[in-house]
């Protein structure tokens, strides 16, 4: 089964690395963007670029490696504390891959079915998911898609 999900979790990064390209600042070149090893070991949470969020004791780092042009294709490495979420009234809103490289997170369909999903683990979210997210705290390397553009 981890093999499974190590495969999965494999060929979403060759998605991510397949579809994500960079500009290079002054120059036409297109380029695909990257996560080294070190990057994914969380060396990326070091990043001059990165965007922390801290909002009622819970601290979130989010670093993109790539934004489609249209803005419905998303990439990159995030990192979150201690949580919860209910997504009950609003679905999830998004189509997210997501493979865990630290913590885990238990997510409880509406219909009550649990999940947890740990490091080494992958999962992905469709947009009109409904339930409650819970963590301690994770690490994970994501895809976004949607339709309406993220923002």
């Amino acid at each position: 089964m981890k093999q499974a999900l190590y495969g999965i979790a494999a060929i979403g990064l060759m998605i991510v690395g397949a579809l994500a390209a960079t500009a290079v600042a002054g120059e036409d070149v297109v380029r695909p963007a990257e996560l080294t090893a070190a990057e994914i070991a969380g060396a990326i949470f070091d990043h001059p670029e990165i965007v922390v969020t801290t909002r009622n004791d819970r601290t979130t780092h989010d670093f993109i490696t790539h934004r489609s042009s249209d803005k419905k294709f998303v990439s990159g490495m995030y990192r979150a504390t201690e949580g919860h979420w209910t997504y009950d009234d609003q679905p999830y809103g998004v189509d997210e891959f997501m493979y865990f490289t630290e913590g885990s997170v238990t997510l409880t369909s509406e219909d009550g079915t649990v999940q947890v999903i740990e490091a080494g683990e992958a999962a992905t979210i469709p947009k009109e998911w409904k339930g409650t997210w819970d963590t301690m705290g994770y690490s994970k390397i994501y895809v976004i898609y949607s339709a309406d553009g993220v923002e």
